[in-house]
């Protein structure tokens, strides 16, 4: 019975962390197939993945795409996309096809390729925005002609074992799933077709799945408190440690030293916190009704820079915010009723691109918050976010009791100020009267 329940219990608790996030509950990347057309021994497909997370995008080198044939198929060509292997074809004579792998891996094609071998969204080397952050660049797409395969709906064998990696790890994707034909508007939307038979896959993202420790860290600091809350020690893990480079070390004047390696392996400037990347929450002003964030993101790798890079932070006074300086914001709300999730990201052209480690390595933004008189306090550390993600995965927070904390002395200097200014009229009103 132990047994059954222990089982019982990791099932959940992976199911939990492979299919869901609390902040974008319906968030996942579907893979759509919609056959446009029969041909004598298979078919052609236009092959979509459409990226529904809301702040969760998938950055260079991009999007890899694998699959499981269900019998002896081939892919006698693609436009848009190509696979990473030919596989051996020694048995076609004639019309070779592009891959007769039974575990085709698919990767999008570079920016500039030939008119020819392009199609509609595609050729983006992978990249895909955050739905939140930019709908129309989280489309990718592909044309697939398929060989030894069925040539009608009751004979297609839909293909199995769907993997996505984006571009790591991290991404679990369901069974094809029939689903009903989709519809499309010719271009002078006079008319309807509709595709002659369309399935869906659905892949989720788990953050437990892409990798053991988190990959950023969030410090706190205060105008009432000289007291900085750092990030935690070894919040990303240490393991790089020994491979870290001194902010002045000599090494970082090399030729060469920013350049990604095939293995994305990281070079991190040598900090106690061994994170990538640095979020700092700064309380900067107190007004009468309103107060002050200043908000700071630090790169601490010097082989990589964040293109379209996306922050979230809960709090429950974003469903106030007057204004943001250098960011664009967004709130998010997947609970109609609680509105405490924002999204800050990036301003097209001027911020949107996070230099690798270095004196442009950061990126930092002001926040206007309008207070709420029934939950406003600076007490017990409301001041700072509740969770904080960047790109999508979740940031280590420090321990709540380091957080910096409003000092006693300001309750006694301001109960003895209002004593002190009661009894001063109180005497000049007997002295002039």
């Amino acid at each position: 019975m132990k047994f059954f329940i222990s089982v019982l219990f990791h099932f959940v608790l992976f199911s939990y962390a492979v299919a869901y996030d609390p902040l974008d509950p319906n968030g996942n990347v579907t893979i759509k197939w919609d056959i446009v057309s029969w041909t004598p021994d298979g078919y052609v497909a236009d092959v979509t993945m459409n990226n529904f997370q809301m702040y969760r995008h998938i950055m260079s080198p991009g999007w890899t795409l694998g699959w499981t044939w269900a019998k002896k198929e081939v892919i006698w060509s693609m436009v848009g996309a190509q696979t990473t292997e030919q596989g051996d074809c020694s048995k076609f004579k004639g019309n070779i096809p592009h891959c007769c792998k039974k575990t085709p891996t698919v990767v999008d094609l570079l920016p500039g390729v030939p008119y020819n071998q392009q199609f509609t969204n595609c050729c983006k080397g992978g990249v895909l925005a955050a739905w939140g952050q930019d709908p129309q660049s989280a489309v990718s797409a592909f044309q697939i002609s398929v060989g030894l395969a069925g040539t009608s709906n009751k004979t297609v064998k839909l293909p199995k074992n769907f993997t996505l990696l984006g571009p790591g790890p991290g991404y679990t994707c369901g069974p094809a799933k029939v689903v009903p034909s989709t519809t499309f508007l010719t271009p002078d939307r006079r008319r309807k077709t509709q595709a002659l038979m369309t399935w869906n896959v659905t892949c989720t993202y788990s953050q437990f799945l892409a990798r053991k420790n988190p990959n950023c860290c969030v410090s706190f600091s205060s105008f009432y408190n000289e007291t900085i809350t750092p990030c935690p020690t070894c919040a990303c893990g240490c393991q790089n440690k020994n491979n870290c480079v001194k902010s002045d070390s000599k090494f970082l004047k090399m030729v060469g030293l920013n350049t990604p390696r095939k293995d994305n392996a990281p070079l991190l400037q040598c900090t106690h916190h061994m994170c990538p990347v640095r979020v700092h929450w700064h309380v900067k002003l107190n007004y009468k009704e309103y107060w002050r964030v200043k908000v700071s993101i630090t790169n601490f790798n010097y082989r990589m820079n964040y293109t379209l890079w996306s922050l979230v932070v809960q709090h429950p006074n974003l469903n106030n915010v007057t204004q943001v300086f250098s960011f664009d914001y967004k709130p998010l709300v997947p609970y109609e009723s609680i509105n405490d999730t924002g999204m800050f990201y990036g301003m097209k052209y001027y911020n949107d691109l996070l230099m690798e480690a270095g004196p442009l390595g950061n990126v930092q933004s002001e926040v206007l918050l309008r207070k709420d008189k029934d939950t406003f306090t600076f007490k017990q550390g409301w001041a700072f976010p509740r969770k904080v993600y960047f790109n999508g995965d979740e940031c280590m927070l420090p321990p709540p009791d380091t957080y910096p904390f409003l000092p006693n002395s300001a309750h006694e200097h301001l109960s003895f100020t209002s004593f002190t200014f009661i009894a001063a009229m109180f005497f000049l009103f007997v002295t002039f009267w």
